[in-house]
């Protein structure tokens, strides 16, 4: 297996982790859901868990790997406004838990590179 094909099923799990953890506990990622967005937080969380979900099988398949790649990328950035509510939100948090809302926020950088990588073709390395 190519490295580019081990990191899109890193990346795919990655997703698909998160996407079940999004119907598995839903209750802490409703609390990220930005207040100006219509309907309720659970419907929107629902929501990503499936999209995350979506984007971790088309990155397991080659024949749509490049384009959920950049679907992945845009997801990435798309979730960063509920990464700055969670940060905004948990500023009078302990010490260790604004570590991890604040780490959070550039953490989407590499995430939305790597998802980049990951769309470009194979190299067979």
């Amino acid at each position: 297996m190519s490295r580019s094909a081990r990191s899109a099923f890193l990346l795919a799990g990655l997703l698909a982790s998160a996407g079940v953890a999004h119907f598995v506990s839903p209750k802490q990622f409703d609390a990220t859901v930005p207040t100006s967005l219509p309907g309720s937080p659970r419907a929107w969380t629902k929501a990503s868990g499936v999209a995350e979900l979506a984007l971790a099988a088309g990155l397991a398949l080659p024949a749509t790997r490049r384009a959920s790649a950049r679907a992945t990328a845009l997801f990435f950035a798309g979730v960063f406004p509920a990464n700055v509510k969670m940060a905004y939100d948990w500023r009078g948090r302990p010490p260790q838990q604004r570590a991890i809302a604040y780490g959070r926020l550039p953490l989407q950088i590499p995430l939305i590179l790597w998802a980049r990588s990951v769309g470009r073709p194979d190299t067979g390395r």
